[in-house]
């Protein structure tokens, strides 16, 4: 019982808000405005059906090739996606390769540069 109350209370409210804002001129003038060019163009359609289904058939048209659009999106998102799974463990396995790489170099450099000193002792000695 409280829903159609609610219900009812809400469509008067409603329709008191039109009639109060019927009050303003310019708001009579778009109302009037845009009934006519609504009822033209009923008339207009109810005249020339064939238009009408024209009209229909682009905007289905139009939908058409943003779905085809979309799904085309979709599936190149989907196979870069799938390009990345494959590719992520072989780039994983190229940074490690990489790390262990500079690893062994950087303990090659400090045993080089380790003999550094020793090789200019034993030279500072020769002298």
């Amino acid at each position: 019982m409280g829903k159609s109350k609610f219900s009812r209370y809400l469509l008067i409210g409603a329709l008191t808000g039109a009639a109060i804002s019927m009050f303003d001129r310019n708001t009579r003038n778009e109302v009037k405005r845009k009934t006519k060019n609504i009822s033209s163009q009923a008339s207009f359609y109810t005249k020339n059906p064939e238009v009408l289904k024209m009209k229909f058939q682009e905007k289905q048209e139009q939908l058409q090739n943003i779905y085809n659009q979309f799904s085309g999106d979709a599936l190149y998102i989907k196979d870069q996606v799938e390009e990345l799974k494959t590719l992520t463990p072989q780039v994983k396995e190229l940074v490690v390769n990489t790390k262990d790489a500079f690893v062994e170099s950087k303990d090659e450099y400090k045993s080089i540069v380790s003999e550094i000193p020793q090789a200019t002792n034993v030279m500072n000695v020769k002298k």
